[in-house]
């Protein structure tokens, strides 16, 4: 009897030490799925959650996909992916949340000011939208931007239309967006670009908006949203999500040390130094 009851409370003393070290028996094994753009706040959020959540025993897939397509596939009742944690809401990807967001769950905000425009190196002598067309020559009439299903494709295209520019709008990716940036700075070249905050390129070049007197692009929420039923399926991943949000300077610092270090190392380290923060949204 002795033994028995000894043999018990070493049972209860190593579940105990399990809890408080941060395990959780719903989450062993539990598999989360994250669709997420090739944009730098995007792939901070996403990179974050994933170590965030494997820390405590989940199982994590990321899936990437134009944002079209991300929001396609969550709006299925049969969906592949859980959970989206960059939609820009409710403007530049207002015509995705027409179509699919009667499907979709909103479930918190990862960053809470996300702004859009054109943008040019400061050394760039005009600083409004409207003067783009007299400056044609320099700027060879491109406009340099990214995937075409983003929403700040559609709102240069609107932006052109509404501010009758002799453009063509370049469809490229972010990072081959960037790399033209950096060789036009590093030649003192003028060169436009569809840009947006929160992103690492505002810390590694001398930059600027220029100025939108027809208000075309406008100041988002980057929001996180999931498919339905993915509340009740995994509560307590929905209500890390729920919590789940950044500040300018700490984004800031992740998308730096991701850009440095890499994705994967580089969230692992960003969640390291700020484990208090990260753990408290659990």
């Amino acid at each position: 009897m002795k033994k028995l009851k000894y043999y018990l409370s070493l049972i209860v003393a190593s579940t105990l030490l399990f809890i408080s070290c941060g395990g959780s028996a719903g989450s062993e094994n539990e598999e989360v799925t994250i669709l997420y753009p090739n944009w730098s706040e995007g792939v901070a959020f996403t990179y974050l959650a994933k170590v965030a959540l494997e820390d405590k025993g989940y199982d994590v897939e990321l899936i990437n996909l134009e944002p079209g397509l991300i929001f396609g596939e969550l709006s299925k009742s049969n969906s592949k992916g859980d959970v989206f944690l960059d939609a820009w809401l409710p403007y530049t990807h207002e015509d995705y949340w027409r179509d699919y967001g009667d499907k979709l769950v909103v479930l918190g905000e990862s960053f809470s000011e996300g702004t859009t425009g054109l943008v040019v190196p400061s050394y760039v002598t005009i600083n409004s939208i409207e003067e783009l067309n007299a400056n044609r020559d320099q700027f060879d009439g491109e406009i340099i931007g990214i995937g075409s299903g983003a929403g700040i494709h559609r709102n240069t295209i609107r932006a052109i239309d509404e501010y009758s520019l002799d453009y063509e709008q370049i469809s490229s990716s972010g990072p081959a967006m960037v790399a033209a940036l950096e060789k036009a700075t590093k030649n003192n070249e003028w060169i436009v670009i569809t840009g947006w905050k929160p992103h690492y390129k505002w810390n590694n070049f001398d930059i600027k908006y220029l100025e939108d007197p027809k208000d075309i692009y406008p100041t988002d929420k980057c929001t996180i949203v999931s498919r339905r039923g993915f509340e009740e399926d995994k509560p307590e991943v929905a209500d890390f999500f729920k919590k789940f949000n950044l500040s300018e300077e700490q984004l800031n610092g992740l998308m730096a040390i991701i850009e440095s270090e890499g994705e994967e190392d580089g969230a692992e380290m960003w969640y390291k130094d700020n484990y208090e923060l990260v753990n408290s949204w659990f």
